[in-house]
């Protein structure tokens, strides 16, 4: 064998190459490292990491130095014999379902090696864990020298924030009481990305009526109604104007509008014949492509005798000339709601109308009564409206956007009824001058007022509610 020794091996000129022997050659170096023709290294020790084993394993397994496992637990628990040990070993283990926190990994050391100093197994049991064990020496034996905990992975299921946050077996609830944004970090798969929601409006405020006038005004129609339910309720029907179309979401925020009640009517100038106003139409409500109209306005003496369309209609004030706005404006389907009550053209001898809610429409005062609400519809299904909305009489229901009642006629006569879902009574005879609020946050319209002997003022509608619903694991 030939044998040359120099110091030094340059290129000839600067920046050049050295080439050493040909292509297939290979060169050993003195300790028994190597380095061959195709870039394969030996002998010089590992560099800190393993080299993956891309098949999971399902069932227990010996490891071997210098590789790394996926091991699934799915189907139950494994056992991992570590090899026998020498100094520089390595073997990594990643949680490959993430199922550790359920089935766990037990990690068994081989012979009379020890793990951590100690000679026993140790198990792994964290949703998502990797870890990764070196071999020291006979004292400590295998160490664990890196463990992550974090389980990063794409997510299935919607994740977002906002409003009140609430779960319901595998669903979240986010309830908005007021303005504020659904935030969307993750859509989830298609088969997850959708949200389920309730969007009601502003009720409209009630009509107002003056001392000298004896008539009774408008109920304020209920704030629009709208509900999707494609995440199976519990039986009964949701509610008759559910649709099974769900609302897709994506990584985004979604502004929330919950539109405010409208202000009842009120008297100018105080005391002056037939000076009693309309309400005020209730505010729309806001989801995404989702809109709910606001109710409209109860009327009042003057100038506007008949109710306002909207979300539902508001109710004619009595007397005659005029009648109940137009529910389901602009038109939806299903529709949010219906049209307010007109009274009889009896010559004045009746109350005011009710003002329409999400399930009927508003009832026109008779001779010497008033018109009441329409009824608002229920949701029902724990978790979708939580503890939001009035009870009514199906036992479990949460009602929205009910109409609010006429005034009566005189001060003989009492008010009409509010109808379930929020809408306000209007006060009987004896009551004071102010006409009643809907219900908070479920859309109830607000009363129409009777005369009493002094100005009565309309009472409000109450704001509106936004919920949304999806499936988070």
């Amino acid at each position: 064998m030939s044998e040359v020794k120099v110091n030094k091996i340059s290129p000839r000129t600067n920046c050049g190459t050295v080439t050493l022997g040909d292509s297939g050659d290979s060169f050993v170096i003195p300790a028994g490292a190597t380095i061959t023709n195709n870039g394969t290294q030996t002998g010089f020790g590992r560099t800190g990491t393993v080299d993956w084993d891309t098949t999971a394993k399902t069932a227990g397994f010996t490891a071997v130095s210098g590789n790394g496992y996926f091991v699934n637990t799915t189907s139950g628990a494994i056992t991992v014999t570590l090899p026998a040990g020498s100094a520089g070993d390595i073997v990594s283990l990643a949680d490959y379902a993430a199922t550790w926190q359920t089935n766990n990994v037990t990690v068994t050391p081989n012979g009379t090696d020890k793990i951590g100093g100690v000679d026993s197994s140790v198990t792994l049991n964290t949703e998502g864990q990797s870890v990764t064990f070196v071999y020291t020496d006979s004292t400590q034996g295998w160490l664990n020298t890196m463990d992550s905990t974090s389980n990063v992975r794409g997510n299935s299921f919607i994740v977002a924030t906002g409003g009140t946050e609430t779960t319901c077996g595998d669903y979240k609830i986010h309830t908005f009481t007021g303005p504020g944004t659904f935030c969307v970090s993750s859509a989830g798969i298609p088969a997850n990305s959708n949200v389920d929601y309730l969007v009601v409006a502003g009720g409209g405020g009630g009509g107002s009526v003056t001392t000298a006038a004896y008539f009774g005004s408008g109920g304020g129609g209920a704030g629009g109604f709208r509900l999707s339910n494609s995440t199976c309720m519990p039986a009964p029907l949701t509610s008759p104007l559910a649709t099974p179309t769900s609302l897709p979401v994506s990584v985004t925020g979604y502004p929330i509008t919950v539109g405010g009640g409208g202000a009842g009517g009120a008297v100018s100038p105080t005391g002056a014949d037939n000076a009693g106003n309309p309400g005020t139409s209730g505010n729309n409500s806001i989801f995404s492509t989702i809109t709910s109209t606001g109710g409209g306005y109860g009327g009042g003496l003057v100038p506007c005798r008949s109710g306002a369309s909207g979300g539902s209609g508001g109710g004619s004030r009595s007397g005659g000339g005029g009648s109940g706005g137009t529910g389901n404006t602009p038109p939806v389907s299903p529709p949010q709601g219906n049209n307010g009550g007109t009274p009889s053209p009896n010559g004045g001898a009746d109350g005011g109308a009710g003002g329409g809610g999400a399930c009927a429409g508003g009832t026109g005062g008779g001779p010497g009564s008033a018109g009441n609400g329409g009824a608002g519809s229920y949701v029902l299904g724990t978790g979708f409206a939580g503890s939001n909305g009035t009870p009514g009489p199906v036992c479990g229901a949460k009602y929205f956007a009910g109409g609010g009642g006429g005034g009566g006629y005189g001060p003989s006569y009492g008010g009409g009824n509010g109808g379930v879902g929020g809408g306000a009574n209007s006060p009987p005879t004896s009551a004071p001058t102010c006409g009643q609020a809907g219900t908070t946050n479920t859309g109830g319209g607000g009363s129409g007022v009777l005369y009493s002997g002094s100005d009565s003022f309309g009472g409000s509608g109450g704001s509106g509610i936004v919920i949304i619903r999806y499936k988070y694991k």
